[in-house]
């Protein structure tokens, strides 16, 4: 009976996403698993529950099915299963993966990527900014005859209120436009200008970050800590019909200007765990699954889709893992002992243990899908590097009678970084053992988050996926300190947000140099000679760099993956 009541209970988890047609797969796929496992004496049993739970759900949809609609257009919307919470749907304090996939689909910007190639083009605006000889001025014009979804029009005063409230409200991701833009003006209803605090050659693509995106001025208020969490009102293809702790339901915007969706809609599940959402995908409850499988589950849904029985979708992820080292701490304030870890993370043997393959390792912070990326923390004899940090240590005064003892956290909540973490731990004992005492500590995310400013944790593995399309994305963010001394480390700026509070008015001056120049050629030689700095200051060590994976069932087409990683929403369809 409690058999009976399990599969019961999965039966109602996952009803509200399947149509009548894709239950009886899903509740065929049940019991052929149930029966290869157990005696055909309790077909039966089985039978008459099928039997029940199929009179449950058909009762369940006469009174979900809305008026006037058809099996058939039912089966053209696309389901989404993700283990992924989404916090916010407020543009302006949404910094989460999932969210900004989300918004990328409900919302339309100043400037986006054209579909399978990172060229900038423009989507709200009408062309590229027109920018002043000094770098500071860029003046945007922009659509005519496009609504918000509550029927408000578009224009550059919408737009410029959209900005505005991003920079002021505070929210998580103000930072990207308040340490850039003085100011946001409505020159006339088709007319914007920015305005910048210091000239910044890639402007436009941060533009294109997924949260600056036009709000409807009658649905919002500026004002600091003025969210609408679960809400959203915007300008594009899809229209948010409903949002809940663990479901959202989009549909499409009949008014939208541009392209319209391929689909009746997208319902969206979210899965307690990797493990309930690879189940539901492999029985077909979910049309996708994205976001996140742990590495098993991936390995195997990935070998079953070369055999043809769904889809697979690879690629290059943009999302890095590392750890951020605070300079503020005893032990880590030293140069030659942050010197010297970097020489013993062995991140090939965290690619292979840890996640069989799926993915790569990392030696700068500026992933490899940027081609300014230089591997500076690679090194091509893993003897001679032992030995050097056994010597930086030696000279930092530990020996085996008095090694360096050091903390490393990580987020309890995220699958990955146990293994990872314990991989580090056991390797570092094997080979420098007598010379490092490394203990391990976790702790749930949101609380890390909230800590990592005030100093808290001397060493933190974290993740971080670039804002927009640009390596100065994975630079800014993390090596630039607004104030500070070489003597009280950074007191304001992106260095205290990541927990390590690096200082360096060397580094200061070369991020703005790379930010101001226009020339490809000299901006590449300027990020090289960040990366230089950054592997011998070594204020983080960076880990791995994720690959990104979607699987789809074969009647789904249109599933891809943008070189920036989004998932498109309006593309997605169903065979036949």
């Amino acid at each position: 009976m409690g058999d009976s009541l399990a599969v019961l209970f999965i039966v109602m988890r996952v009803e509200p996403l399947l149509t009548p047609l894709r239950f009886l797969i899903f509740l065929r796929s049940i019991l052929q698993h149930w029966l290869s496992r157990r005696s055909w004496r309790r077909l039966g049993l089985y039978v008459s529950l099928s039997g029940c739970c199929l009179l449950l759900v058909l009762g369940c949809r006469s009174n979900q099915t809305p008026s006037g609609s058809t099996a058939s257009s039912a089966e053209t919307r696309i389901a989404i299963g993700t283990t992924a919470k989404v916090r916010t749907l407020d543009p302006a304090d949404a910094l989460e993966i999932f969210a900004g996939n989300l918004l990328y689909n409900m919302g339309d910007r100043l400037y986006t990527y054209a579909s399978g190639s990172t060229q900038l083009v423009p989507q709200l605006a009408t062309a590229l900014p027109k920018v002043s000889e000094d770098g500071l001025l860029y003046t945007i014009p922009l659509r005519t005859k496009v609504l918000f979804h509550d029927g408000t029009p578009f224009n550059a005063k919408a737009m410029a209120f959209s900005l505005n409230r991003f920079i002021q409200n505070g929210g998580q991701p103000a930072f990207l436009l308040k340490d850039t833009v003085a100011s946001v003006t409505a020159n006339s209803e088709t007319e914007l200008t920015l305005r910048l605090k210091k000239p910044f050659a890639s402007f436009p693509n941060l533009l294109a970050f997924s949260g600056l995106v036009a709000v409807s001025p009658k649905a919002y208020k500026i004002g600091p800590g003025e969210f609408q969490p679960s809400t959203f009102v915007g300008t594009g293809p899809y229209k948010l019909s409903s949002s809940g702790s663990d479901s959202i339901r989009l549909e499409p915007n009949p008014t939208y200007w541009g392209d319209k969706p391929q689909n009746k809609g997208i319902d969206i599940q979210s899965f307690s765990s990797s493990a309930n959402l690879f189940n539901a995908f492999r029985t077909g409850a979910v049309d996708i699954a994205y976001q996140s499988l742990n590495p098993d589950q991936i390995a195997s849904l990935d070998k079953t889709a070369q055999q043809g029985d769904w889809q697979g979708i690879t690629g290059s992820g943009n999302n890095i893992t590392y750890l951020s080292l605070n300079l503020r701490d005893p032990v880590l304030k030293d140069k030659a002992v942050r010197q010297a870890l970097g020489l013993v993370i062995n991140r090939k043997l965290i690619q292979d243990r840890v996640f069989s393959g799926q993915v790569e390792p990392l030696y700068s912070l500026i992933p490899s899908i940027f081609k300014e990326s230089k591997p500076v923390f690679e090194e091509s004899d893993a003897e001679a590097s032992l030995a050097k940090a056994k010597e930086l240590l030696s000279k930092a005064g530990y020996s085996k009678g008095k090694p360096m003892k050091l903390q490393m956290w990580y987020r309890s909540n995220v699958p990955s970084d146990a293994p990872a973490a314990t991989t580090i731990k056991a390797y570092i004992a094997q080979e420098l053992g007598d010379l490092i005492d490394l203990e391990l500590n976790s702790v749930e995310s949101a609380t890390a988050y909230t800590n990592l400013d005030k100093g808290t944790y001397p060493m933190f593995m974290l993740d971080w996926s670039g804002d927009y399309y640009d390596p100065d994305t994975y630079i800014h963010p993390f090596l630039h300190c607004a104030k500070g001394s070489p003597a009280k480390g950074c007191e304001e700026g992106s260095t205290v947000g990541q927990g390590s509070f690096y200082f360096s008015p060397k580094m200061n001056q070369l991020i703005d140099q790379q930010r101001q120049e226009t020339n490809p050629t000299k901006r590449d030689q300027v990020f090289a000679e960040i990366q230089k700095l950054l592997a011998e200051d070594v204020p983080f060590l960076p880990l791995w760099q994720r690959k990104e994976y979607v699987f789809a069932q074969r009647d789904v087409e249109g599933v891809r993956l943008e070189p920036t990683q989004a998932l498109g929403f309006g593309s997605l369809s169903r065979k036949g």
